[in-house]
């Protein structure tokens, strides 16, 4: 897969574009895409769900039909936080993991766009003219039917269809995926009368601590990643020493409670792991923020200072203050082994 910010070279440093992504393409690839020509899909694909992949889906079978290649157009930050930044939602997945989601997705080519506060006030037939026509020598672009982009959200399925007439590329508008959730309660009925598949409905499961709902609808486990800090170490004092993530506060973390999950090393090891979200209200009495502690079970070693990235799977219970030490003690050795039976016979996900 190949990955394009564009403008290149414009907000690199703010972007934190990763070493060695490179930030342009080379004049071969160029002419590739003038000569073939691409079937775009486009959006902030926030999580890369379940629906998101319809669309990619569906991308890549017309790129298949009309020899063309396929191609994503996402952002290098949620439009959200340009345009309402005060409520901007919290991510599901930061750039890096969304690209490596999209490369598994089977996309020939994404396109990162710098969104800024002119990205956001162009009027919606010039981004089609500069990004689709111009840059991308669109063929097709298939979206969902209720897609909105540009100035204002003034771009739509038929403004894509009337400009596609003249500029000579056809327009497909798809149903959204519809699904339930294991645990969610939704109204019974045609498949049509589901909930649709949509970051805001993950977010809002991962918030509740619904991993499982979340992991329905994604494809996959809700992931948390960061750097492993140097925490209190109380977790060592008690025989039970964790990893604790500094994950970014950008990122949707999960509802406080316990959780069994993965824990990956860099080194590509996984581990069981026992993970606590929450404030550790049994040492004190408010924290300003939730914590992400993993102990890995069955592991003795540093790691202090990795990437550590924790795949959860299941929700064990709700965060809770213990009277005494000893009690705490006693529930961390039940979640030990209520994660060992969380995650016995399951696999990657």
């Amino acid at each position: 897969m190949k990955v394009v910010y564009y403008p290149s070279g414009e907000g690199e440093a703010e972007r934190g574009v990763s070493a060695g992504a490179g930030t342009g393409a080379e004049p071969s690839f160029v002419a590739e895409v003038a000569r073939r020509g691409t079937v775009v899909t486009i959006g902030a694909f926030d999580g890369v769900h379940i629906g998101h992949r319809s669309l990619i889906d569906r991308a890549r079978a017309t790129a298949h039909e009309i020899g063309a290649l396929s191609a994503v157009v996402t952002f290098d930050r949620h439009p959200a936080s340009v345009v309402r930044p005060d409520s901007a939602p919290l991510l599901l997945t930061n750039l890096d993991y969304k690209l490596s989601l999209l490369e598994a997705a089977g996309v020939d080519l994404v396109l990162v766009l710098h969104f800024d506060a002119r990205r956001a006030a162009e009027p919606a037939a010039d981004f089609v003219a500069e990004v689709l026509v111009g840059y991308l020598h669109a063929r097709a672009v298939v979206v969902g039917h209720d897609f909105h982009f540009g100035r204002n959200r003034e771009g739509d399925v038929p403004l894509l269809q009337r400009v596609g007439a003249r500029m000579g590329f056809d327009v497909t508008g798809i149903r959204l995926v519809r699904s339930g959730a294991p645990g969610e309660t939704v109204a019974e009925g045609p498949e049509w009368e589901l909930p649709a598949v949509s970051s805001t409905r993950i977010r809002r499961l991962v918030a509740e601590g619904d991993v499982s709902g979340a992991a329905a609808l994604l494809g996959r486990w809700h992931r948390l990643a960061g750097v492993v800090g140097h925490g209190d170490k109380r977790g060592r004092e008690l025989g039970f020493p964790t990893a604790n993530l500094e994950v970014s506060r950008e990122m949707q973390i999960c509802g406080d409670g316990v959780y069994a999950g993965w824990y990956l090393r860099p080194d590509g090891t996984r581990h069981q792991t026992a993970v606590s979200v929450g404030r550790q209200p049994t040492f004190y009495s408010e924290r300003a923020f939730s914590l992400v502690e993993a102990h890995l079970l069955d592991f003795q070693g540093d790691l202090y200072d990795e990437v550590g990235t924790v795949d959860l799977v299941a929700r064990l219970r709700g965060q809770e203050k213990f009277g005494s030490v000893e009690a705490l003690i006693d529930q961390m050795v039940s979640d030990v082994a209520h994660t060992r039976r969380a995650l016995a016979g399951v696999g990657r996900r």
